[in-house]
Parts: structure tokens; sequence; C-alpha cells
């Protein structure tokens, strides 16, 4: 159906992406608030200048489309993979009449609760090496197509499919991993000759969502991972803002509140556990914390 990206009803598209005056006629095969799985989009009116919403995993099955990502080039074309983290901006669109892909449009909240400890690399490829785009053999490019069929269908089943739930995490979990591993493997080859020339913002950067990601603590404040840093807090925040649109403090956030997520929903420990293990001074804070951000008690988020 043909859809313009500035209409108030248009919830798919809003939820990707904003954008000035546009029109596309796109196939959605499945949405909601966490994910959207798109099967090919053909643009009529490209934007100016759009804003993504939400992280992007996309591959090309045929054509090829060019467009200016933070405003540096990008080509994505047949047998190639794309990913692109939110709130990174494109413009200067242009798609040859024969373009084909298939996408995912990952929100922030479900893309770090299903990588969990692999984040990291997330973060690594795409904000540190601008690692966006990989090309892809035969096999790779056949083990997507099928990815992305079977999440399809798995999305799309009745609700009253046992485990469908756990089922649809650990599918699209096995397809995120998978396709980290392309990327990674082609920034492996690029790193080892780019090492040497890694700007210094670059580098503490990737050593502070090194060190984040592997604190069981993080609820701790910017000082805290500036000292181990050897910087301050201010240039910190100011290297990550830089580098994702993000203060090292909204980074801290979003890593504390998918931790509470995962272990209020994912595990067995009592709440006063769970406040010890990620570092809350006592539970009455914990509850505060998780009232601010959850809009909910950790009692009632636990029973969902």
């Amino acid at each position: 159906m043909k859809m313009n990206i500035t209409d108030t009803d248009n919830l798919q598209l809003r939820k990707v992406a904003q954008a000035g005056p546009a029109e596309a006629e796109l196939n959605v095969d499945y949405s909601d608030d966490d994910l959207v799985l798109i099967n090919n989009v053909k643009v009529l009116v490209a934007p100016d200048n759009s804003r993504l919403e939400m992280n992007i995993v996309a591959f090309c099955t045929k054509g090829r489309i060019t467009f200016n990502l933070n405003g540096g080039p990008v080509s994505f074309e047949a047998n190639q993979i794309l990913a692109c983290p939110s709130q990174f901006s494109f413009s200067n669109l242009m798609m040859s009449p024969d373009f084909e892909f298939k996408a995912l449009f990952v929100s922030n909240r479900m893309l770090q609760g299903i990588l969990r400890m692999r984040m990291n690399t997330w973060t690594n490829l795409l904000y540190v090496r601008k690692q966006h785009v990989a090309t892809l053999g035969t096999g790779e490019l056949d083990f997507l197509v099928k990815f992305y069929e079977m999440l399809r269908t798995t999305f799309t089943a009745p609700d009253t499919t046992p485990f469908k739930m756990e089922v649809t995490e650990s599918l699209l979990r096995g397809g995120l991993l998978a396709l980290l591993g392309f990327l990674l493997t082609q920034a492996h080859d690029e790193d080892a000759v780019a090492a040497e020339g890694r700007k210094t913002s670059d580098a503490i950067f990737q050593h502070f969502i090194d060190l984040l990601g592997n604190s069981a603590v993080k609820h701790l404040p910017v000082e805290h991972f500036a000292k181990e840093l050897c910087v301050t807090p201010k240039y910190l925040s100011t290297v990550c803002k830089a580098h994702s649109g993000k203060t090292a403090n909204e980074w801290i956030r979003d890593y504390v509140v998918e931790d509470i997520r995962y272990y209020l929903l994912h595990t067995s420990l009592s709440i006063k556990q769970i406040c010890v293990k990620l570092g809350f001074p006592n539970p009455s804070f914990f509850g505060r914390y998780v009232k601010m951000h959850f809009g909910t008690s950790p009692s009632h988020l636990r029973k969902g």
C-alpha cells in the first residue's frame, strides 16, 4: 500500500524513522512496539533528511541503494548486509528501480535485551569502527533469507502457540549474532590495516563500552568509569555524545535498565537479591528507580 510517511496515522514508518515529506510503497510483514519486519520498499518521493528511530538490520537481494549516513556516503547492494543504529541520520537517498531487500527494525530495548553481553560488539562495530555494510557469500545470504522467513512465520503464529516468546527471542538472538559475525569478520580484515591510525577518542569510547558492559555493577556515576579510563567525566561524556549521540550517563542508564529487566523477568532471584547484585543501596531506592524508568514497581514488572 502507498503511504505518506508524514501522515500521523502511519504508525509503521513513524516507528522506524522521523522524516520530512515523502511517499513510499512498503510491505510490512509484522509490527509491534519493538520489532518491525519490512519485506521490500519502493520510494516514490524520497525525504530530504531522516533520522532512524529504531536500529536497522537489512540484507539486499537485488539492485542497489546509496545514501549518506550521518554525513558519510554508504552504498548497499545485492548480496550485502546493512546495520545502522538508532538516532543516525540519512539523506540523499537514491535507489535502483530493481532494488529489493528485507529488513528488521529493532528497538533499543529489544536489541539490548536480546544481545546482552554481545551488545558491546554491536556498539564497537557500528559506533567506533563504523562497519555498516558487509558482503555476503551465497550461503550466508541464503541463511539470512531463511532466517527472515522463519522469523516472520514465528511472529505471526497464533499467540496460543506453546513457548512462542521463548522461540522468537531465541531465533532473533541467533540471527542477530550471525549478522554480527558477518560484520565482525570483515571488520577484522580492515582493522588489521587501520588499527594504528585509530583516533584516541575512538579507543576511549570503545573502552568505556567494554568496561560498562563487563561490569557486574553498572549503576555507578560517570566519575567511576572516567577514573578507570584516566579522563575527566566531562571529556568522557563529550566523547560518548560525539560517537553515539548519547552521553555517558545515558549509556549507563540504558545498561542498568536492561539488567533490571533481565533479572526481574528471567531469573528467580528475589527483588532484594537483585537490588544487591546491581549495586543499589537499598530496596526502597531500587523501587523508586524502577518506578521512574518502567512506570511500575519491581513486583508488578516481574508479574508482567
